[in-house]
């Protein structure tokens, strides 16, 4: 029967996002046992030892970055941005992803995100925690981070609102409010179930509590409804506007090769294209681990290696653009800039930035690729890396050549550097994996409408 649905796929767009064979309590049984059953899988256990480690490199690192200051950092004059910011913004970008999925695609009534949502919607949240441990610790001073929050004082100390630093603080401290919550209410029905099939008294309390009195009642769900579309509808305007806003920390500046119009839809396009490929990343890997291929099928799987080709057609769009815009603006500077980036110090980041983000998604025009895990979990990697080096090329070969030539220097990372990121990296997989162990992953009771409405779909024909 699974054959036979896989065949289906590839000749009928209309194929059912669920798989035949499931029935309401089968769908609950697939999502609940997850978190219920044990032992739960070794390789769960595997992959945790690592992700453990990551986060006691990270409190290695930050320690010593608060011992000695941010020293010990490769940044230098000029380049008083690297890995810090670069990690930053793709951290953000990444986050993008799981608001636009839950979101977008609910307000568009797109069936698809059933599936997928609750994980993404996770993957933000965790990302946003990781971006925004960079700010602060990029400070110097973090302990006196609350600087930047519009707090009530004597000393008419108030953040610089014509900075867009202080608006990142706005636009990240909103999101993640935002996101958290609408990933909440999201959750309660299913808290519930969890409460009532609880067999621990402790699991039953904290579902319980968790779970905030829900019963199901028609004036719950009526509530319920109400208010979960009100958020996506909050939502859906801060996906486009975080990422603007992160942009206008390079496109208000007049440092050549950030001061360009195109930097706030370039900057969304790339967040969507990093987001969706750190889906796919997470996706393909537990699909296969908790035998999920009846639930997130290969339609889900092929449709979101579409949105990734789409989005990064229009981010190779913004690259071209960039070398056109430094020509026609008749710029020295501009030009000089482009010169430098594309065949200077720098070259090799520029170069494999295209390959990755520019040349390896065109094989996602393909649907032999679009439908085979091992592909696309590979071109997945290559986008997550592309887009890493998109930030360190915007970044440092901006700052490495400005104006004057006595300013000129270049830039490394170091050692700190890098374990700061890998230990996010760590601190990311860390939470990823709890969230997977103690909370049901897939959105059970959204399914189970799924399923009612493919109920429907085939009385009809």
């Amino acid at each position: 029967m699974a054959d036979t649905t896989r065949r289906l796929h590839e000749i009928d767009p209309q194929v059912p996002l669920l798989e035949p064979g499931h029935d309401y309590g089968s769908l609950t049984d697939k999502v609940s046992d997850i978190v219920d059953v044990k032992p739960h899988p070794k390789t769960w256990f595997i992959l945790f030892l690592p992700a453990s480690l990551g986060v006691m490199l990270l409190l290695i690192a930050l320690t010593k970055l608060f011992a000695e200051g941010v020293g010990i950092w490769g940044i230098r004059i000029p380049v008083g941005w690297g890995w810090d910011i670069i990690n930053f913004v793709w951290w953000i970008g990444i986050g993008h992803a799981g608001t636009l999925i839950s979101a977008i695609l609910l307000l568009f009534m797109q069936d698809w995100r059933t599936s997928i949502n609750r994980f993404a919607e996770a993957m933000t949240l965790f990302a946003v925690m990781c971006a925004g441990m960079y700010p602060i610790i990029h400070m110097g001073r973090p302990w006196v981070a609350y600087f930047i929050l519009p707090y009530p004082n004597s000393m008419a100390l108030w953040p610089q609102f014509r900075s867009p630093l202080a608006w990142d603080v706005f636009a990240i401290s909103t999101y993640f409010s935002v996101s958290l919550l609408f990933w909440y209410t999201g959750l309660v029905p299913d808290f519930a179930t969890m409460r009532d099939r609880a067999k621990n008294k402790v699991a039953k309390y904290i579902f319980a509590i968790f779970s905030l009195g829900w019963r199901g009642s028609a004036r719950h769900w009526s509530r319920y409804e109400m208010a979960y579309l009100l958020l996506a509808g909050l939502s859906t305007p801060l996906v486009v506007s975080v990422h603007s806003i992160i942009s206008f920390d390079f496109s208000v500046g007049i440092i050549p090769g950030w001061h360009t119009t195109i930097f706030p839809p370039y900057f969304v396009a790339g967040a969507v294209y990093a987001g969706f490929a750190m889906v796919l990343i997470l996706a393909i890997p537990i699909r296969r681990l908790y035998h999920l291929q009846d639930i997130i099928t290969m339609k889900h799987i092929d449709l979101m290696a579409i949105v990734m080709l789409v989005t990064g057609l229009v981010v190779f769009y913004g690259y071209v653009m960039e070398a056109f815009f430094a020509w026609y603006s008749n710029s020295f500077w501009e030009r000089a800039m482009m010169v430098h980036r594309s065949m200077g110090y720098y070259a090799w980041s520029y170069w494999a930035l295209i390959f990755c983000n520019g040349l390896v998604p065109q094989f996602l025009w393909f649907k032999r690729v679009r439908r085979s895990t091992v592909s696309l979990f590979v071109i997945s990697v290559i986008v997550s890396i592309g887009m890493w080096l998109e930030r360190y090329v915007i970044i440092v070969t901006s700052l490495a050549r400005d104006f004057l030539p006595t300013n000129w220097g270049n830039y490394h990372g170091t050692q700190w550097d890098v374990a700061t990121f890998v230990g996010t990296l760590g601190f990311f997989t860390f939470m990823f994996l709890l969230f997977v162990r103690f909370i049901p992953m897939i959105s059970a009771f959204e399914l189970k409408m799924l399923l009612e409405k493919q109920k429907h779909k085939g009385k009809a024909h």
